[in-house]
């Protein structure tokens, strides 16, 4: 190749370059120019919001709460309301997980490190929280144990007639009873609970307070208003029983209204097999209370109560799902579930049984 066409190439790709360059450098001062100009703006917001808005909340949430499961997700949804921005809400339990065979994963263990408040049932499906927590970065977490919440109301799982208990429910010597975990499907203990965590993220954002207060007050009536619908559906349903053909995580519903159970397992059972006692025992019951229903929680396996309901005299048994909000996924908040909607539902289902 001729040098004078190399030198003259060579030549072109420095004047290039030179032009590039210079350009590169007017977009650089342009870029700062105008972002000294929106650092001053930021400068005057944040001198304006300075008592609102925590220090650590750069192009972020200020605050992390962390939750288990569904319904405590919800209830602080709803607390927080409008201040939502403020807030980071994590659910750990959004892939359909159930309670009682959940185990965090390292990054859910991260999240409760260093969160400003932690939610978590506390029964003995949570045995890992007190590992989980020993690795908390922040110090003044607030940590809310829903069961400690509720003191005296928390009920421990009762063995009813009919019942099949597990083997692993021989306690050993010393060992106390288990307590019931399934709470939040009582409404009053909803309420007792919404008050609880409302307090607490009142002393997290105290600046906010009384907007806490009044969310917390608005929601307390919509939960007061299903209970008092609850307790009149259930006083005039023409039972006061009801059958599960299934785990009974429902203990707290049914004592609320005085409703009389019986199911094939208690609220905490692993047990999927029921034996041919508990089937012909829960198959006399529907018969001799000529209950019209009999009802299941959430999930495709139906098999048990299929089984009670092909043992009848009539077999003409309709089989009802309750759901217990122990499976809630990120697709179904997604959907527009709320646990008001949910307890609604259970509401429908509860009516048909009794009728």
């Amino acid at each position: 190749m001729p040098v004078n066409f190399i030198n003259q190439f060579g030549g072109l790709l420095i004047i290039m370059k030179n032009r590039i360059f210079g350009l590169v450098m007017a977009s650089v001062l342009t870029v700062s120019a105008f972002c000294g100009c929106g650092a001053s703006r930021m400068a005057a917001d944040s001198d304006q919001k300075e008592e609102s808005v925590p220090k650590n909340a750069a192009n972020a949430a200020a605050y992390s709460i962390v939750c288990t499961t569904f319904p405590q997700y919800d209830w602080i949804r709803n607390i927080i309301g409008d201040d939502s921005d403020k807030f980071q809400l994590t659910m750990l339990l959004d892939q359909g997980t159930d309670l009682h065979s959940y185990q965090p994963t390292a990054e859910d263990i991260a999240k409760i490190a260093d969160a400003d408040m932690f939610v978590y049932v506390g029964g003995e499906s949570d045995g890992w929280v007190e590992s989980a927590l020993k690795e908390a970065t922040n110090k003044d977490m607030k940590v809310v144990n829903m069961l400690d919440a509720l003191g005296t109301a928390v009920k421990v799982e009762e063995v009813v007639p009919g019942m099949q208990a597990e083997e692993e429910e021989e306690t050993e010597e010393g060992e106390g009873p288990e307590n019931d975990e399934h709470v939040w499907l009582s409404l009053r203990n909803a309420v007792t609970l919404t008050d609880a965590l409302s307090e607490n993220i009142q002393e997290i954002d105290p600046a906010n307070k009384e907007d806490y207060v009044e969310n917390a007050g608005k929601y307390v009536d919509k939960l007061n208003d299903l209970d008092g619908r609850y307790a009149l559906t259930i006083s005039k349903g023409k039972r006061q029983a009801i059958l599960f053909g299934d785990r009974f995580p429902f203990r707290y519903m049914a004592d609320d209204y005085g409703l009389t159970y019986y199911a094939a397992f208690v609220g905490c059972s692993a047990e999927s097999e029921a034996s041919f006692e508990t089937i012909t025992f829960l198959a006399h019951k529907v018969d001799e209370l000529k209950l019209p229903v009999i009802l299941t929680i959430e999930g495709a396996d139906h098999n048990i109560a299929e089984s009670i309901k092909n043992a009848t005299e009539s077999k003409n048994q309709e089989i009802l799902t309750m759901n217990s909000m122990q499976s809630v996924t990120a697709e179904d908040m997604a959907d527009g579930e709320t646990y008001l909607n949910m307890m609604e539902d259970n509401l429908n289902v509860l009516s048909q049984a009794l009728n």
